[in-house]
This record gives C-alpha cells, sequence and structure tokens, in this order.
C-alpha cells in the first residue's frame, strides 16, 4: 500500500502535466480534444480509482504469489530477459481480460467507466474503475505462475505495463508509419473507443497490437470513418460513482424484474448489451444507434463556476497526495475515513458539475466527517506542522465549499443538462 502510494505521488503530478500539454498544443492547432467538465470527471475517476487500490479496497480470489508456490516447475533468477518475458506475458493477459470485459455482459460493468467520455484525450485514459471489487482474471497469469516468474518481478512490472498505456489516448498524434504493426497506438486506440459499428469491440491490445492481429479483432482507423467516442448507452452525468455503477443497476433491474427465469441468470453472463425481450418492451433504455448522430452530454455552468470546480478537483489531488505522504504515520482507520472524506468530495462536486440536489447531502457528510476527524486527531492529519494555522484554512475550506454549493445550484436552479452535437 505504502509503496504504491509513493509511486502515485510522482506519477499524478506527471499526468497532470501531460494532459496540459496536450491541452496546450490542441489550442495551438485549433483542435478540440478537451470539455471542461468531462476533463473534471476524468480526473476524478481517477483519483478514486486511486483511493481503491491504496486503500486496498479490492479482494484477491487466488493470490499470485500462492499461485507461484503451488504450480511453478522452475526456480527463476532476476534477469533482464525474466523481466521482458514478464511483461510480454502481463500484455497477453491484458488483452483476454480487456476483451472479456467487452464480451461479457457483468464484467462490463468493470470498465465501462473507461469508455464514458464522450471525448478522447489523454486525461480519459485516467478514467478508471472503482466498481471492480474482485480480481476475477487471476487464471490468466498461471502460464507465469507455472514458469515461475517472483511475485516481486510482477509486482516492478504490472505498474509499469499500466502506465505504458496512457500516452495512446490523444487524437493529436496521427498514423506511426512501421510502429503500427507492433504495438498500440494512438490511431489504433481511437478505434477502440469509438462506437461507430465498424469499430466496436476491435484493438483490444493494451501495448502490443499482435494480440489483436493475431486473434482476429484489429480494425485499421479508416480516413472515411471518423470515430465517435463514448459508450452507446450515454452515462449522461459527471459522477465518476454513478457511471461506475449504472450498468450493473440495468443488469439487477433486468433480472429482477424479467418473467423469464432462465434470463434472470443469462443476463449476466450474455454478450455485452443482452436484455430480456419483455425488460426491452416495458422499460426500453435509449441509446445510440447511429454513431454520426451522437448527441453529446453536456450542462451549463457560469465561468465562476467552471473555476470554483477545478479547484475543488486541484484542493481534492493535493489533499489526496498528502494522505499517501502521510499514510504510514496514521492507522488504517483513520486513513480510511481520510479515503472516504475524498470520496464524499469528488461525489459532491462532480454532482453540482450535474446541478443536481444529491450534492447538498454530500457536501454536509463532507464538512460533518471533516470536522468529526479534526476533533479527533486535533488537526488534519499532522497539516498545522507543514503550514501554520493549516486546519483553521481546511475548516475555511469546508464551509465555503458547502456555501458555494447552494450558491451555484440556486444559480443553476433553472437549467436542465443539454445535449450537444
Amino acid at each position: 500500500m505504502q509503496t504504491y502510494a509513493e509511486v502515485l505521488t510522482y506519477a499524478i503530478p506527471l499526468f497532470m502535466v501531460l494532459i496540459f500539454i496536450e491541452f496546450g498544443i490542441s489550442r495551438i492547432k485549433g483542435v478540440s480534444v478537451a470539455n471542461s467538465f468531462d476533463t473534471i470527471s476524468s480526473l476524478s475517476s481517477g483519483l478514486t480509482n486511486s483511493l481503491k487500490e491504496v486503500l486496498g479496497l479490492a479482494v484477491v480470489i487466488i493470490s499470485y504469489g500462492w499461485m507461484v508456490e503451488q504450480l511453478s516447475l522452475f526456480q527463476i533468477e532476476s534477469k533482464l530477459w525474466l523481466y521482458i518475458v514478464t511483461f510480454i506475458g502481463l500484455d497477453f493477459a491484458g488483452y483476454w481480460a480487456h476483451r472479456f470485459e467487452h464480451e461479457i455482459n457483468i464484467l462490463w460493468n468493470r470498465h465501462i467507466i473507461h469508455h464514458s467520455s464522450e471525448e478522447f484525450n489523454l486525461a480519459c485514459a485516467l478514467r478508471q474503475n472503482v466498481s471492480a471489487v474482485f480480481g476475477v482474471f487471476f487464471f490468466l497469469l498461471i502460464p507465469l505462475a507455472i514458469v515461475g516468474v517472483p511475485g516481486e518481478v510482477i509486482a516492478l512490472v504490472a505498474p509499469l505495463h499500466l502506465f505504458a498505456q496512457f500516452w495512446y489516448h490523444t487524437r493529436l498524434i496521427g498514423k506511426m508509419s512501421v510502429l503500427e504493426l507492433i504495438i498500440v497506438t494512438p490511431s489504433h486506440h481511437r478505434v477502440h473507443h469509438a462506437i461507430n459499428d465498424q469499430y466496436m469491440d476491435r484493438n483490444f491490445g493494451q501495448v502490443f497490437i499482435l494480440w489483436d492481429k493475431w486473434f482476429g479483432t484489429f480494425q485499421e482507423e479508416l480516413v472515411e470513418e471518423v470515430p465517435v467516442y463514448g459508450v452507446k448507452r450515454q452515462a449522461n452525468t459527471w459522477n465518476p460513482f454513478l457511471i461506475n455503477f449504472q450498468h450493473l443497476w440495468i443488469l439487477l433491474k433486468d433480472s429482477w424484474n424479467t418473467k423469464s427465469w432462465s434470463d434472470k441468470l443469462k443476463v449476466f453472463i450474455k454478450p455485452t448489451g443482452w436484455r430480456p425481450t419483455d425488460r426491452e418492451i416495458s422499460d426500453p433504455i435509449p441509446y445510440t444507434e447511429i454513431a454520426s448522430e451522437q448527441v453529446k452530454y453536456q450542462t451549463e455552468g457560469s465561468v465562476s463556476m467552471h473555476i470554483w470546480i477545478w479547484t475543488q478537483l486541484i484542493v481534492t489531488l493535493t489533499l489526496m497526495i498528502y494522505m499517501f505522504q502521510s499514510i504510514s504515520d496514521f492507522s488504517f482507520l483513520f486513513i480510511a475515513l481520510y479515503g472516504a472524506f475524498l470520496g464524499i468530495s469528488v461525489f459532491g462536486y462532480t454532482s453540482l458539475m450535474d446541478n443536481s440536489k444529491l450534492s447538498i447531502p454530500f457536501e454536509i457528510i463532507k464538512i460533518i466527517l471533516g470536522l468529526g476527524l479534526i476533533s479527533q486527531l486535533g488537526d488534519w492529519f499532522g497539516l498545522d506542522e507543514i503550514i501554520p494555522f493549516g486546519t483553521i484554512l481546511f475548516v475555511i475550506y469546508l464551509i465555503i465549499s458547502l456555501s458555494l454549493n447552494f450558491y451555484f445550484l440556486n444559480e443553476n436552479k433553472e437549467l436542465e443538462p443539454n445535449l450537444v452535437n
């Protein structure tokens, strides 16, 4: 937990810098690649995923270490070639895990958040889940366990493999000559994120595109078919928590309400998007049939509201990095409550972006939890030792956050979410 937190302390600022560089270049080129609220939603999603990972809020059904102990046929010393083989093995496993998430209804809930952005940029690379609380793809690492790849090698290579998937989430890089034949490029991944019929469920590779070419899931980006991004059943919210569980909620309602007993089970294991016939009739869900006719989700907000939401994001990110640096100084209970505070904060300001009154109770809970933690610890997790009167400033922030939430909801009370081409 502490090691991963230390890695993220450096990785998150780097990602932020690259995102703003991409935005700057897009402005120079006159190409629109970002939407203010969409970008905040993406970064907030990455924040919540980081909290989940650092706090260990996931259940590993069978650990890799246990598999190595039980299945390994060889004992391998750490060599350079071993790290290369491990990287390739993780990528092969990643291809199939990614493909399963797209092709099986219940597994799509783990991945929908990553595709929910109707833009395509570096920020959307950070749209990662909080809904995947069970590690269900352990069996894909069995080949590495059999040959005896040590767990510490996996632990080192896995973050590198994950971070290597960040750079190609961009519209600013065209096709890359011979590299198109070997690795996943921005062109390949634009296809993967598109909802055009010709592009759907293609290019599952994470670093190497060879798997798609070998297993028949490759599709080249076509000049005449401009990718349209998002999901067929639009999320229509900026709140990453709601996006994470929307699909699961549909499955649960369909399973409960369908009259067919077999369909109550099949709805979870059928191909993604499948619904019982009676549920399609009784409770139809709008979806984008023709990609070029997509109408993007958008909500209105004044310039001052946009500035405030960006401020909320920056404050929350700063508090998260401070939490990562303080993680060994406090008990797990207090760190978990700190993480809950940050999650509640994200829920509050992203609901405000939706102009939703749901933001009010979360802002109230946020201030109660914040003040409660201060009363227990004497200050905000040792903040006064770093910044004079830091806790007082933090309390002022809590009061302003609640007050401005009411102010902007009142300012926008006549507005409804808009859909824009």
